[in-house]
């Protein structure tokens, strides 16, 4: 447990060393409050007192935000050599694995913790002050860390295939993408049209809508988690070969 800690520090104190940092989380930030106050059916254009439009923006805003946080994870270890002498010391694999996964985990939810401005200043401004359904809110908060720790798995595999950080960038996008709107897309399809459901289940997009809605089922957190250790998994397997 001490080296996975250990780890997960260096982690996340080397991202805030880093400019990308800051204007990773900025543009997020920024992206998310445009779409939530000023595009769209925004809260100043419709003039309803609903965090919906956070909800539903802030996952494709997750598709670039995660990738980069999690593509120098591993990449910049193998192109500068140290993830040889990082395998070498007295922790597993899976220390340095999870000490990684965790790190990103929490620089996901480091970034959502600014967006609950956008609950206050929602609350304080509605018709009925502080009326809000906070049942949904808590859910889809929920979901959203979730999402953003199912994205950070695929990064984190992304990072562990190629020394190139902007290669594992563009695979975590791709996969992440591919995961989460690319089986509705399947679904869609009149040719599978007998296998729609099963596309359904398979896509994260459904899930997460599900836990959106407030209401935590077990068969979404079972699909998370076996998402999550899945991707861990491959990315053991992947460092296990770079050994040989």
């Amino acid at each position: 447990m001490r080296n996975i800690l250990t780890i997960f520090r260096k982690e996340v104190a080397a991202f805030f060393n880093s400019l990308i940092a800051y204007i990773v989380i900025i543009v997020f930030l920024t992206g998310v409050g445009l779409f939530f106050w000023v595009f769209g059916d925004s809260v100043l254009i419709t003039g309803i007192s609903s965090m919906e439009n956070l909800f539903a923006f802030a996952p494709w805003f997750f598709l670039f935000l995660v990738p980069a946080i999690t593509m120098r994870s591993f990449a910049e270890e193998i192109r500068s050599g140290t993830i040889e002498m990082l395998v070498t010391k007295p922790v597993t694999d899976w220390e340095i694995i999870l000490g990684k996964y965790f790190a990103a985990c929490f620089l996901i939810i480091f970034s959502l913790v600014p967006t609950f401005i956008y609950y206050l200043s929602l609350a304080d401004l509605g018709t009925t002050p502080w009326n809000l359904d906070n049942g949904p809110i808590i859910g889809a908060y929920l979901g959203l860390i979730a999402l953003g720790c199912v994205f950070s798995s695929v990064g984190i595999l992304a990072s562990s295939l190629t020394e190139n950080q902007i290669v594992a960038f563009i695979v975590a996008l791709f996969l992440s993408f591919f995961f989460y709107s690319g089986f509705d897309f399947l679904a869609e399809l009149s040719s599978l049209a007998e296998y729609n459901s099963f596309f359904l289940r398979m896509g994260i997009n459904e899930h997460y809508r599900s836990i959106s809605k407030g209401v935590v089922d077990t068969r979404d957190v079972i699909y998370f988690l076996s998402f999550i250790i899945t991707c861990l998994f491959l990315t053991r397997l992947t460092l296990a070969l770079k050994k040989k």
